[in-house]
C-alpha cells in the first residue's frame, strides 16, 4: 500500500536508524504520513484506532530520541502500538494485522525486536520496564527503559505497587503517563510545555539535586526550600503524588507538540533514576469520525474511510452481549437491589443502556478487577445483589478474590463472564481458555455454559436467583439466532438436557459447540446431551448415557486439562463406570490470532472435526465393549 507518492518520507523508514537520520524539521510531516497511513490501514483491516491516533506524534519522537532496540519502550496494553509498529520495519505488513499468520495486535516479543515486552492485560508497563531498568543497573549497561501507560490502566492497583517500588530505587526508569481525557489535569499550554523544558533541563536538575546535597546539613533551611519547590511546582503541575512517590515529575506537557517532545525527552533520557513525564493527547487525532466517537472507534471493523461508517455486516440477532445487557435492563426495572458492576468494559460487556438508565444501579470500578470482586462480595453481605460483568481472561487477574472473598464466604454474586473461548482477532492474551478449569474446582461455586441467545438469558436468572457464587459464561458475537425470551425463568441446577437420540456415541456438549456437534451428531447417528452445567455436573445424565452407549464425546470451547470433560471423568470415577471418554476441547497450547471460525476448526471443534476424531477413536479396539459398572 505504501508509495512514495503518497507517503514520501514514511516510505523511506525501514527501521528506527532511518528516522534519526532525518533533521527535526522533518517529523512533523513524518508524523502526518503515519497518522494518514495508520487510517487508511485500520480501514481495510479493522482493528485498534482511536488511541493510536493519540500518540503518533510521542511515538515519532520516543524513536527519534532513544537508541531502540538498545533502549526499551515498553507499551501498556498495547492498543497504542500501531504506529510503533510501522516504524519498526512492519509498515508493509500492516495489511496482516490481526489475521492469521499476520501481525498481532499487540507487542509480542517473538515479532520483533523492538518488542521489548508482549501485553495484552493493562498496567503491566511499569513493572516491567521496572524489572528491565534493574536488569540494565545489575549488568552496568547503559539502556535506557521507558513505559508508556494509558490514563485508564493508572487505575489499576498494579501500576501503583509498582511505582510505590520505583520511587524508592534509583533504577533509571521514564514513566510516560498518556493523559487522553484530560482524567488528572487540563492544565496544558504554553506555560506547562515552557516549565516542562525547564525542570526536565540539566540547570534545574543539577541546581536541584547541589541544593539537596547543601541544603541537606542545614534541616530546617533544607525543609523550608523542599516545601518552597513543592509549593511552586504544585501551583502549575499536579505531580504532587508522584513526586511523593519518589519520581520527578514533569509535565503535563502536549503530546501532539513534537518539538516540545523531543527536547523534553531528550532531557529525561539523560536523567538518572525515576522519572515520570506526564503528556496530554487526544484520542482519535486527526481522524473527524474518531475524534467525535473516539469510544466507537477504540476497536473497529473494516470501515469507510470518508465517512467513517463500519462496512461489515450485522448478524443475524443479538450477540451473547447484547442478551446480558438486555437482560439486566429488564431486571433492573422490577429490582432495585440488583447492583451491575464492570472493571472499565461497559461497552465491551454491553452496559451502555444500563448506564444510563440505570446510574445509580451502576458501577464502573476503572480498571481494577481485584477491586470489582471484593466490592460485589461487600455489597453481597448486605443483601444487595451485585452481577459483575467480567471477560473470562480478565476474571484470571481477581481469582484470589474469587476464592477468598466470595466463595469462602458463599455470598450470592453473579459473574456475567464474557468472551469465553476464543476471541480470534484479539488472540491469546484475550482469549477465554481457562475459565471452566479455574472455576470448576472452586468450592460453592454454580458454572454454567449456554448453547443459545435464550439459554444465556435463562441462565443469567438462574444464577441471579442462586444464593450462593454463579458463573454464566458466553462466547462473543452472535449465537445462533436463537427466539430470546423476555420473562425471568431458571433452568434446575445441575440438570442437562437430550436433544437428539442416536445409537452407541453420545456427545456431551458445553456451551457454544453445541450447533457443530448437532450437525456432527447426523453424519454419526449420535445422541447429543447439551449439559448445561459444568458444576453441579449431571452425575445421573451421564450414568444413564454411559449404560447405553459404547463411547462418550465430551465437547467443550476450554481447554482440555482440568475443563468438562475432566469432569465428565472424575463422574465416571466417582459412580463406579469404567468406559471410553473422548475429550475434545481446545488444546493445551496458546491459540493465535485469525478468524475465530478458522481457529476453531485447526482446534478440532467444528462438525468435520469432531466426525474425524470420533471415528478416529472408534476403530480403536477399547470402544467395542460396552461400559462396565465396579460394583
Amino acid at each position: 500500500m505504501t508509495t512514495t507518492e503518497n507517503y514520501p518520507l514514511l516510505s523511506q523508514i525501514d527501521d528506527p536508524s532511518d528516522l534519526r537520520e532525518l533533521a527535526e524539521s522533518q517529523l512533523r510531516q513524518l508524523a502526518d504520513e503515519a497518522r494518514s497511513y495508520l487510517i487508511e490501514t485500520v480501514s481495510r483491516t479493522g482493528g485498534h484506532l482511536a488511541a493510536n491516533l493519540g500518540t503518533v506524534e510521542l511515538t515519532v519522537a520516543l524513536h527519534y530520541v532513544f537508541q531502540t532496540p538498545h533502549d526499551q519502550l515498553v507499551w501498556d496494553v498495547g492498543h497504542q502500538s500501531y504506529i510503533h509498529k510501522i516504524l519498526t520495519g512492519r509498515r508493509e505488513a500492516m495489511s496482516t494485522i490481526r489475521q492469521e499468520d499476520g501481525l498481532a495486535g499487540f507487542p509480542k516479543r517473538s515479532e520483533s525486536e523492538y518488542d521489548s515486552f508482549g501485553v495484552g492485560h493493562s498496567s503491566t508497563s511499569i513493572s516491567a520496564a521496572l524489572g528491565m531498568a534493574l536488569a540494565s543497573k545489575q549488568t552496568g549497561s547503559d539502556k535506557r527503559a521507558c513505559a508508556i501507560i494509558g490514563d485508564g490502566a493508572m487505575t489499576a492497583g498494579m501500576a501503583f505497587e509498582a511505582l510505590n517500588h520505583a520511587g524508592d530505587l534509583d533504577a533509571n526508569l521514564l514513566v510516560i503517563l498518556n493523559d487522553n481525557d484530560m482524567s488528572i489535569s487540563p492544565n496544558v499550554g504554553g506555560l506547562s510545555n515552557y516549565l516542562a523544558r525547564v525542570l526536565s533541563g540539566k540547570l534545574y536538575s543539577g541546581m536541584r539535586e547541589g541544593s539537596k546535597k547543601v541544603l541537606s546539613t542545614i534541616p530546617p533551611v533544607w525543609e523550608l526550600a523542599r516545601r518552597a519547590e513543592e509549593h511552586v511546582k504544585g501551583m502549575v503541575v499536579p505531580g504532587t503524588l508522584f513526586e511523593e512517590l519518589g519520581f520527578n515529575y514533569i509535565g503535563p506537557i502536549d503530546g501532539h507538540d513534537l518539538p516540545t517532545l523531543v527536547k523534553t525527552l531528550r532531557n529525561l533520557r539523560e536523567l538518572p533514576g525515576p522519572q515520570f513525564l506526564h503528556i496530554v493527547t487526544q484520542k482519535g487525532k486527526g481522524y473527524a469520525p474518531a475524534e467525535d466517537n473516539p469510544c466507537g472507534f477504540h476497536g473497529v471493523s473494516k470501515f469507510d474511510l470518508e465517512s467513517g461508517e463500519t462496512l461489515s455486516k450485522p448478524g443475524s440477532g443479538p450477540t451473547y452481549t447484547q442478551v446480558f445487557g438486555q437482560w439486566l435492563c429488564d431486571l433492573a426495572k422490577q429490582d432495585k437491589l440488583l447492583m451491575a458492576i464492570t472493571p472499565a468494559m461497559r461497552e465491551g460487556s454491553g452496559m451502555v443502556e444500563f448506564a444510563e438508565q440505570f446510574p445509580e444501579q451502576y458501577i464502573d470500578v476503572g480498571i481494577a478487577e481485584q477491586h470489582s470482586v471484593t466490592l460485589a462480595a461487600g455489597l453481597a453481605c448486605e443483601g444487595v445483589k451485585p452481577v459483575v460483568a467480567i471477560y473470562s481472561t480478565f476474571l484470571q487477574r481477581a481469582y484470589d478474590q474469587l476464592i477468598h472473598d466470595v466463595a469462602i464466604q458463599n455470598l450470592p454474586v453473579l459473574f456475567a463472564i464474557d468472551r469465553a473461548g476464543l476471541v480470534g482477532p484479539d488472540g491469546p492474551t484475550h482469549a477465554g481458555m481457562f475459565d471452566l478449569s479455574y472455576l470448576r474446582c472452586i468450592p460453592n461455586m454454580v458454572v454454567m455454559t449456554p448453547t443459545d441467545e435464550d439459554e444465556c438469558r435463562k441462565m443469567l436468572s438462574t444464577g441471579y436467583q442462586h444464593n450462593g457464587p454463579a458463573a454464566v459464561r458466553y462466547p462473543r458475537g452472535t449465537g445462533i439466532g436463537a427466539q430470546v425470551s423476555k420473562d425471568f425463568s431458571t433452568l434446575p441446577i445441575g440438570k442437562g438436557l437430550v436433544t437428539r437420540q442416536g445409537s452407541k456415541i453420545a456427545l456431551l456438549v458445553f456451551g457454544s459447540p453445541l450447533a457443530e456437534a448437532s450437525i456432527a451428531a447426523e453424519t454419526l447417528d449420535a445422541t447429543v446431551a447439551n449439559m448445561r452445567f459444568v458444576k453441579p455436573i449431571d452425575d445421573a445424565l451421564i450414568a444413564s448415557l454411559a449404560a447405553s452407549h459404547d463411547l462418550l464425546v465430551s465437547i467443550e470451547e476450554n481447554v482440555i486439562a482440568g475443563g468438562a470433560g475432566s469432569a465428565i471423568q472424575e463422574s465416571l470415577t466417582a459412580q463406579g463406570i469404567t468406559m471410553p471418554l473422548l475429550q475434545l476441547g481446545l488444546p493445551d497450547k496458546f491459540v493465535d490470532h485469525g478468524d475465530r471460525n478458522a481457529l476453531l476448526s485447526a482446534c478440532g471443534l467444528d462438525s468435520s472435526a469432531i466426525i474425524r476424531a470420533v471415528e478416529n477413536r472408534l476403530e480403536d479396539a477399547d470402544c467395542v465393549s460396552r461400559p462396565v459398572r465396579v460394583k
